[in-house]
């Protein structure tokens, strides 16, 4: 980078360039700091502010004694560290959008972005909360899937007055500074979802079943919404049992479906607003019910993806995983070219799927 390599004597004195090139100290006077961070500037050694560096590097630039080139790299921004935190355990659609941010450099670079994965608990709002505040010296943004809690939203304000912008994905929290959201809404997909199940039993008086992740979701608790304000207004004839949670867990999903099946032989329908179809899936066959109590849920993977293809599931709602990745990235994007954060970054829809209109692919 540099005409010839600058170091500092045992004693810390600088040497002096050649007779009528610039000097160590002629970049120290232009750019306005002392020779020593001259020195360590040249040398890329650490301590030095992003704006001094700049300045430094642009007064070296000017008296020829560094390349171009080596102003426009260091002129250059530095990639935004984000982070995007998702829970961890069987949903395989967060499994799966969190191997495709890992997957994805490549495209999140234009937008200035280097992207890190971590999981964590999914349901523990306090570890949620202590995980976002760790990570405040280590990145410049957040993208997370949010838990609604009053440890949460502080520890978004925290953020937000550390300068560390925070994203919610796919399940929001209310009352603080996270600085927007990236998923569905929410009581629309309720609503989606009660309307196919009132289509698939014909609207007779029935009864139907709800499974959810957890209602500390707002995701979840809004779908529940939706769809039980969708049947009282279209299908009143139908009964809607009461919600179970399974926590987005494989064996207690199982063990909630095989329950309801046994105390409700007659149920038509299940919506599983959450996560670990496979533990509905298995509890349905075991009853050899897979053919007649109607199935639908959330979230297109290789599993659900096998489930509409047996016969098992119904209809999937779900999101394009891609797109949601690469919205969070255009929201630090904007953050970070002055714009508003949501600027050009269009809501995205609700696709519903069946076995006949499976797409080509799905996630990792």
């Amino acid at each position: 980078m540099m005409r010839d390599d600058v170091e500092s004597d045992d004693q810390g004195r600088l040497p002096e360039g050649p007779r009528g090139l610039p000097r160590i100290a002629d970049i120290a006077r232009l750019s306005g700091v002392s020779t020593a961070t001259v020195d360590r500037v040249l040398n890329n050694r650490p301590g030095v502010r992003a704006a001094t560096v700049q300045r430094v590097m642009k007064a070296a630039a000017e008296l020829d004694y560094i390349p171009e080139s080596a102003l426009s790299a260091a002129m250059a921004p530095k990639p935004m560290r984000t982070l995007f935190l998702l829970p961890s355990g069987t949903n395989r659609f967060l499994t799966g959008l969190g191997q495709l941010v890992r997957a994805s450099e490549a495209a999140l670079a234009p937008f200035g972005l280097k992207a890190q994965v971590e999981f964590i608990n999914s349901f523990n709002p306090e570890l949620l909360a202590r995980s976002l505040l760790q990570h405040w010296r280590k990145v410049d943004g957040i993208a997370f899937m949010a838990l609604e809690h009053p440890a949460v939203r502080e520890a978004v304000n925290e953020l937000a007055e550390r300068n560390v912008p925070t994203v919610t994905l796919i399940s929001d929290v209310l009352n603080c500074r996270r600085v927007a959201y990236v998923g569905l809404d929410n009581r629309a997909a309720g609503r989606t979802a009660g309307h196919l199940i009132a289509r698939f039993v014909d609207r007779r008086p029935a009864k139907v079943a709800m499974i959810a992740g957890s209602l500390s979701y707002r995701a979840h608790e809004e779908r529940e919404f939706g769809f039980l304000a969708y049947l009282g207004e279209a299908a009143p004839e139908m009964e809607v049992l009461g919600l179970r949670e399974a926590h987005d867990d494989e064996g207690e999903s199982y063990r909630q479906a095989r329950t309801l099946l046994s105390h409700h032989p007659d149920l038509a329908a299940i919506y599983n607003i959450g996560g670990a179809p496979g533990g509905v899936a298995r509890a349905l066959r075991e009853a050899r019910r897979e053919r007649d109590v109607v199935f639908v849920g959330h979230g297109l993977t290789p599993e659900t993806r096998g489930m509409l293809i047996d016969g098992t599931m119904d209809a999937v709602l779900t999101q394009d995983p891609r797109g949601a990745m690469l919205s969070c990235a255009a929201v630090f994007a904007n953050l970070r070219a002055g714009r508003e954060p949501t600027h050009g970054i269009e809501a995205p829809r609700i696709d519903i799927v069946f076995r006949e209109n499976l797409p080509q692919g799905t996630l990792p």
